[in-house]
């Protein structure tokens, strides 16, 4: 299999749970899928969302990559607006020290919340989206000491210093981060499970544009799916219940931990909230494992990805691992993901 599968993380918090287990649930997951032979861990940045435990992820990436062997470890991503580029080069070159060859960089430019908090993680950070190119630019010359010459902070290193430098990818769920990560020369992720339509149009774009640079001298794309299976469909359909009630939350402005399968089956949907349900069913690919398999290949082909990325949500953290573990061996990974690591 020469498709590489990784994991999303966004650490769910799970009703009736804290954010301390799901932290620690991140963890175990991590370790699993390291077994497995999952290829890539990331772990997600949100800020004031009561159902996902993960502002930091710049902090995490180092307790996963301290807590596992072989799977690369990265973000998914650091929302680069509000930061000091410096500062993200830093803490990227301080993991890639600590664990070489296994660091990922994945770069958003998304609040990850609401308006209210962004201004309250940095006011300025969203007044100048024509700064973010620049941002990207600098991350990258201070990770490869390659900023130009007249650039007026030329002479500063990010430290530590080192032979290796982690992969740096551009996230995104439109057409704007394409076109910039095909421009620099980086790699690129598009987040199917926030927008399943266009992704395609969007990834090909990259590839047709894409400009070589010292990083990556040809494309390479990945896409990232909502994935739920269970051993049969009544029981994937039931565990999809959980995340069928959290976006339709996020659909109407609501935060709240992650439901239950149980108190997500006892709401009391209207008609206009089960049409939104269904609406956000494009987003998510549930079923067997096969049936999955199937729907993730035609997508991964659509896309003509290079790598998938899967995101699972549900109501407690044993059915989340199980999916994962199902499509594993679906997938074969057990060898073929050892080798290809």
């Amino acid at each position: 299999m020469s498709l590489r599968l990784g994991v999303l993380d966004q650490s769910p918090i799970v009703s009736g749970g804290s954010s301390a287990e799901a932290l620690r649930a991140t963890v175990a997951l991590a370790q699993r899928a390291d077994q497995l032979g999952y290829y890539r861990y990331w772990l997600a940045e949100h800020h004031n969302m009561r159902g996902l435990a993960d502002p930091c992820p710049e902090i995490l990436v180092g307790h996963v990559a301290s807590a596992t062997q072989n799977i690369r470890v990265g973000t998914g991503g650091v929302m680069l607006p509000y930061y000091s580029p410096l500062k993200v080069a830093e803490v990227f070159r301080m993991h890639e020290a600590l664990h070489p060859n296994r660091i990922d960089l994945g770069i958003g430019r998304a609040p990850g919340g609401d308006r209210m908090t962004a201004n309250a993680m940095n006011a300025q950070a969203f007044d100048d989206m024509e700064g973010f190119p620049r941002q990207v630019m600098e991350v990258v010359g201070w990770l490869d000491r390659t900023l130009p010459a007249e650039h007026p902070y030329a002479t500063v290193q990010a430290m530590p210093s080192g032979l290796s430098s982690p992969e740096v990818w551009l996230l995104g769920s439109s057409d704007y981060s394409g076109a910039l990560a095909a421009y620099l020369g980086l790699r690129f992720a598009f987040a199917h499970f926030i927008n399943a339509h266009g992704g395609d149009a969007v990834t090909r774009a990259y590839r047709n544009d894409f400009r070589p640079s010292l990083r990556e001298s040809a494309p390479y794309a990945m896409v990232c799916v909502f994935a739920l299976c269970a051993e049969t469909e009544a029981d994937a359909q039931r565990l999809a219940a959980s995340i069928d009630h959290r976006r339709l939350l996020m659909a109407v402005g609501r935060e709240a931990p992650i439901a239950t399968v149980e108190d997500a089956q006892a709401y009391p949907y209207t008609d206009r909230e089960r049409a939104i349900i269904e609406r956000e069913r494009s987003r998510a690919v549930i079923g067997t494992p096969d049936k999955v398999k199937a729907r993730l290949m035609e997508i991964a082909d659509a896309y003509s990805a290079d790598e998938l990325m899967l995101v699972t949500i549900t109501g407690d953290y044993a059915s989340r691992m199980k999916s994962f573990e199902l499509l594993a061996a679906e997938f074969g990974l057990h060898s073929a993901g050892r080798t290809a690591a």
